[in-house]
């Protein structure tokens, strides 16, 4: 779950286009068609008689050259926009967005997406993306509200000939939900899950609150001892006035991340490497994941889960630091709500019921999404039966956001392959298309086919999970 990062390729006038589509779109709303109305597998209603007819508007930079916008604002609420390439090959990638962000959404997130992902119409493909109709950590109605964009894109745009669902960072498990849950006539041909968090959302952020209890352990300044205490395990209470900016002045008090690491003092570079070794996680990304162990832990709590946590760190053993029994005794503990953590399940934990082809990548080195969430989610897939239809496959990269342009050519012709041709894909293949990719595309290929992706308890401390 990691703040948008615009890929190094942009141009500068990326931030007026932005802009000048976003206007575009919340002027261009047109009214609706009349349409059937469908229920989905669970019961949703899919009412496209409510959906207005997208309007035209500016593309975002580097979608192609002559390709063809569409935006709108769908019933829920959601923004949304569809690129036709000029030279479009009949088939359509549903994108599901990472994050989650929080606060309501909005048409720039859209673009944003868009421009992130325009190797999508620049291979041919149509692509739509939505932007959800809430901000937060709310994993079924974001499968909802894409499901919604296929069948507007179908009903008012075009029936394409084959339809992908990519799901990037959190996103990868809104799309693997939405896979499992809307099968129904084969609405998707096959699934790409990339830098996916992808543990379900009762076990991929447990490092998060050991990450809050430890720092607090450390720095004992979120909360102060001088401000009313609270259980970490919410992340933040709802009256609280904090900002990021409050928090990060606070980090740096204590950890002087802002500063050069010869310019820290012993002490904070001590309490640095103590994070890092007990939690696993790199200094680069401390910051960002207090953020979301605060601001993400409290919309569950208080959004999603009735006020109580699913989190906790009963029987946790901690290890790495320079006095193990000291920090095992004088951290915080807390004991995850029953209710909450059923809760959360039901919402954002995974079944492995896809019946299609699903392609995973992940960086081994990803400073957000732990490469060990993939082990989960291959264990997620077996258990279900569905162990042959899913192929991973690993790059020695250490980004999260944007990997190359040649990765996703290659891991989108293997898919379609595998769809249209039963050709299966295997990691040294896509390696290979990778590098064929390179050609016209240039950039990088780091696909390691050989890389044994280890357990999630491996790296993240087991618990009571009674």
């Amino acid at each position: 779950m990691k703040p948008m990062r615009m890929n190094g390729k942009r141009r500068a006038g990326s931030v007026l286009a932005v802009a000048t589509v976003t206007a575009t779109i919340v002027l261009g709303l047109m009214a609706a068609a009349p349409a059937a109305v469908a229920k989905g597998a669970q019961g949703e209603v899919f009412d496209m008689a409510a959906e207005a007819a997208p309007a035209s508007t500016s593309c975002p930079s580097h979608v192609g050259e002559g390709a063809r916008c569409l935006a709108g604002q769908d019933s829920a609420g959601a923004f949304y926009m569809i690129v036709l390439p000029k030279a479009w090959n009949g088939d359509l990638v549903v994108h599901a967005h990472g994050g989650p962000f929080l606060g309501a959404p909005t048409a720039r997130r859209v673009v944003e997406d868009v421009e992130r992902w325009s190797i999508m119409p620049r291979l041919g493909y149509a692509l739509a993306a939505s932007s959800y109709r809430q901000g937060g950590v709310a994993v079924t109605a974001a499968a909802q509200d894409n499901e919604r964009l296929r069948r507007l894109f179908i009903d008012k745009v075009a029936k394409p000939k084959h339809v992908y669902l990519h799901g990037q960072s959190w996103g990868a498990s809104v799309a693997a939900k939405g896979a499992e849950r809307f099968v129904d006539g084969k609405p998707y041909d096959a699934v790409l899950l990339t830098s996916g968090v992808l543990g379900g959302g009762t076990r991929s952020y447990d490092f998060r609150l050991d990450l809050r209890v430890v720092y607090q352990y450390l720095c004992r300044n979120h909360p102060l001892p001088s401000e009313p205490q609270y259980p970490l395990n919410i992340g933040l209470p709802l009256e609280s006035t904090m900002k990021q900016a409050d928090l990060a002045r606070r980090v740096d008090d204590c950890l002087g991340l802002n500063k050069p690491a010869a310019e820290r003092s012993p002490e904070q570079a001590m309490k640095i490497k103590t994070l890092v070794d007990v939690v696993h996680i790199p200094e680069r990304s401390l910051l960002s994941h207090l953020n979301w162990a605060t601001w993400h832990f409290q919309d569950i709590a208080f959004k999603r889960t009735g006020g109580a946590s699913p989190f906790g760190n009963t029987g946790a053993v901690y290890a790495g630091s320079n006095d193990d029994a000291a920090l095992n005794a004088g951290v915080l503990r807390y004991a995850a709500d029953p209710k909450a953590v059923a809760t959360l399940a039901a919402d954002a934990d995974l079944d492995g019921k896809i019946p299609v082809p699903v392609l995973t990548v992940h960086a081994i080195h990803d400073p957000t999404a732990m490469v060990e969430l993939q082990d989960s989610f291959g264990r997620t897939m077996v258990a279900a039966g569905r162990g042959d239809a899913l192929v991973q496959t690993f790059t020695g990269d250490k980004d999260h956001s944007y990997l190359s342009d040649p990765t996703y050519a290659a891991l989108m012709e293997a898919l379609s392959n595998w769809v249209t041709q039963g050709r299966k894909p295997t990691p040294a293949s896509i390696a290979a298309g990778c590098d064929k990719a390179r050609a016209t595309l240039g950039s990088t290929c780091r696909f390691e086919p050989d890389y044994q992706v280890r357990p999630l308890d491996s790296r993240v401390v087991p618990r009571d999970r009674r």
